[in-house]
């Protein structure tokens, strides 16, 4: 494997864990470079590694500081770290990993979408057919388990947070925030502007895989009707 010129900062934040910074803006070459680094982490933990936690643009190290032997514990992760980040190839292309994820707009399930479309001086046929056109990088998995942060939508149908956000989302609505999309996992308190909701289970315990979506995932949402929702959940 040839040796990588990039360098990440590395940094102790606490005395268990080391912050492993890619860059500052969220951007997909940074996020491939996140998920390079914790494929590695996957494949090869070093000795004492306990965890690690992505982000858009950096990686939490958690470690045992007993397992490294050393009156600077941090030090010797921080060594660790630099030999893995000089050995990856950050120039390799991903096998892209597209899942379709089918959405009811609108009505019930998507209460704000009128909203969406009057912020946009646009209709609401046309909020369905920018989001369902879209191809969605999964940055990172978080907020509530299994939880995609999306990155790639269409400013044309960007909004705001609610100004009063909701105590109870139903698991599978399909919401907008800023310039992002999401689809909520489980029924959780949100702000999102709701636009419609997939029959399909993002997060379900009995799965072996129990997020249904993973970083690095490209996710294309299609409409369906209100009765093909009925159908798929039922099948789910």
């Amino acid at each position: 494997m040839e040796k990588s010129n990039f360098k990440a900062k590395i940094s102790q934040i606490s005395e268990t864990a080391a912050l492993v910074e890619f860059g500052r803006k969220i951007s997909e070459d940074i996020n491939k470079k996140v998920r390079t680094f914790c494929t590695y982490l996957d494949e090869k933990p070093f000795y004492g590694m306990v965890e690690y936690v992505p982000a858009f643009t950096s990686v939490s190290v958690i470690y045992n500081p007993l397992d490294m032997k050393s009156e600077s514990p941090y030090e010797v992760v921080k060594v660790i770290l630099d030999n893995i980040i000089s050995k990856l190839d950050f120039s390799l292309e991903d096998e892209e990993h597209i899942v379709e994820i089918p959405v009811c707009y609108g009505g019930e399930f998507g209460q704000d979408i009128e909203q969406v479309a009057k912020i946009n001086n646009i209709t609401v046929d046309e909020v369905i057919k920018i989001h369902s056109e879209g191809k969605y990088l999964v940055y990172m998995i978080g907020f509530a388990p299994g939880f995609p942060y999306l990155g790639g939508m269409s400013e044309k149908i960007a909004a705001p947070r609610r100004e009063s956000p909701r105590i109870a989302i139903p698991a599978g609505s399909v919401g907008i925030a800023g310039m992002q999309t999401g689809v909520y996992p489980i029924e959780t308190p949100g702000g999102w502007q709701l636009i419609g909701k997939t029959p399909l289970k993002l997060f379900d315990l009995k799965r072996n895989s129990k997020s249904l979506l993973k970083a690095g995932d490209i996710v294309k949402f299609y409409p369906i009707s209100y009765e093909e929702y009925v159908q798929l959940k039922e099948e789910e």
